[in-house]
């Protein structure tokens, strides 16, 4: 029953990995990993007799704990990988926020600048005048 339980694990964790990478919800270097722990899982459940040979040529007292350790092991390595990969992405962020914030001030620098350039170099408003009148007495001819 146990041997069924780890056959069925496996395909589903290499179908829902391949749904995701075919999705575009999963990148490419994530995918691989799963897809190996997925194989891995495969290949132990059609093949038990592996993991009591492993156990005999490792020492271990039951199959069951080294299929424990390895676990560890792999979640670990997992922990470490996307560990290294948030530090990567913080990095980027904090790089790109400085990038903008230094972008914006040369466009408020820039901004002001201009503004100032427009406010002397502007053309002055004719002062309004008043229409002039006729004066009386004098008649006014359209030429």
């Amino acid at each position: 029953m146990i041997v069924f339980f780890g056959i069925v694990l496996a395909l589903v964790l290499i179908v829902v990995v391949l749904a995701l990478l075919l999705t575009r919800r999963l990148r490419e270097k994530y995918a691989a990993l799963w897809l190996v722990i997925g194989l891995g899982v495969l290949v132990l459940g059609i093949f038990p007799q592996l993991l009591q040979g492993l156990t005999r040529v490792l020492g271990v007292e039951l199959p069951a704990n080294l299929l424990f350790a390895i676990a560890i092991v792999l979640l670990l390595a997992v922990a470490l990988h996307l560990s290294w990969e948030l530090s990567q992405a913080e990095d980027e962020i904090r790089r790109t926020a400085e990038e903008v914030t230094i972008l914006r001030t040369q466009l408020e620098h820039l901004t002001a600048r201009v503004d100032a350039l427009d406010t002397s170099s502007a053309p002055r408003a004719p002062e309004p005048t008043t229409p002039e009148r006729p004066t009386p007495g004098i008649e006014q001819t359209g030429v």
